[in-house]
């Protein structure tokens, strides 16, 4: 059974950082491109960051492009997203996502096979 765990999330106040972690089982990790997605009440589940396999190659939403940093560690099935200079506008459920494909830097939720259960972010002004 796959598994996506999602930690890290919290409160924090403009300008702060956090740092998410989505923790995996159930497949080779390192055979899936990964991303991250957000949804902020009312609105629907946006596009943040996605990396290749080796972790070599990333993209990003403009709207945290320069701010928001994703990485993986093959080793320990677990992917990150380090998020500063945080904005009240970047509060939302966090998710993590996995692509069983072979796409390159999948960006749509569709291309996405297995999800987390998400992980809160709220930024407070």
């Amino acid at each position: 059974q796959v598994r996506l765990v999602e930690s890290g999330g919290g409160l924090v106040q403009t300008g702060g950082s956090l740092r998410l972690s989505c923790t995996t089982s159930g497949r080779t990790f390192s055979r899936d491109s990964m991303g991250w997605f957000r949804q902020a009440p009312g609105k629907e589940r946006d596009f943040v960051a996605v990396i290749s396999r080796t972790g070599t190659s990333t993209y990003y939403a403009d709207s945290v492009k320069g701010r928001f940093s994703i990485s993986r560690d093959n080793a320990k099935n677990t992917l990150y997203l380090q998020m500063n200079s945080l904005k009240p506008e970047d509060t939302a459920v966090y998710y993590c996502a996995a692509d069983t494909s072979s796409r390159w830097l999948p960006a749509r939720q569709v291309e996405y096979n297995y999800w987390g259960q998400g992980t809160q972010v709220t930024v407070s002004s």
